[in-house]
């Protein structure tokens, strides 16, 4: 309970770190480092860490950092398409119901327009995952980067590669997605 004070966070959130059911958040990180005397590093590791083996468990530790950062990318790029399917799936059922039901043609447009709202709400949430998860590769430098939010709105694109501008050499080629950097 002393530790949750002095980092302004709950006692839960720490007994969740000391059960192996969470991390800390990386914002706190340093602090909570601080406060038990170690590096993060050694927080990272769970264990007390001798000065021969730290180079090891430091690259054992990013190592696994970028792992499990590509392990999330890979989901999120998942969730991208459920939630383009589910954006999409009232506007298909709503085909389905005019064609199958007689209606005046104002009802129908009326309904057809309106299946799409799910769809346009969803677009800035796959758009901003799609910015994020992984990177894109320019052709024409092998730069690896992360699009701005306004580059991969306004982008031309076929499924993961778009065209863009490289912050690197400025050229606009069509940049293809990746998981690694």
């Amino acid at each position: 309970m002393q530790l949750a004070e002095k980092l302004n966070i709950t006692d839960r959130a720490i007994s969740k770190w000391e059960n192996g059911k969470g991390m800390p958040d990386s914002s706190i990180m340093l602090d909570l480092c601080k406060e038990l005397k170690i590096s993060v590093n050694e927080l990272l590791s769970g264990e007390m860490i001798d000065m021969k083996n730290y180079d090891e468990n430091a690259e054992k530790n990013l190592l696994e950092m970028v792992k499990q950062k590509e392990e999330n990318d890979k989901r999120l790029l998942h969730a991208e398409i459920l939630i383009g399917i589910l954006g999409l799936l009232p506007f298909f059922i709503s085909l389905i119901i005019i064609e199958a039901v007689k209606m005046e043609e104002w009802l129908a447009s009326v309904i057809t327009l309106t299946s799409i709202i799910p769809f346009l709400i969803a677009t800035p949430f796959m758009l901003k995952i799609e910015q994020i998860a992984g990177y894109y590769e320019c052709k024409e430098c092998g730069e690896k980067y992360v699009p701005t939010y306004k580059s991969v709105f306004w982008s031309r694109h076929i499924g993961r590669t778009r065209y863009m501008k490289c912050p690197k050499c400025n050229k606009r080629t069509w940049a293809k997605k990746v998981m690694s950097k």
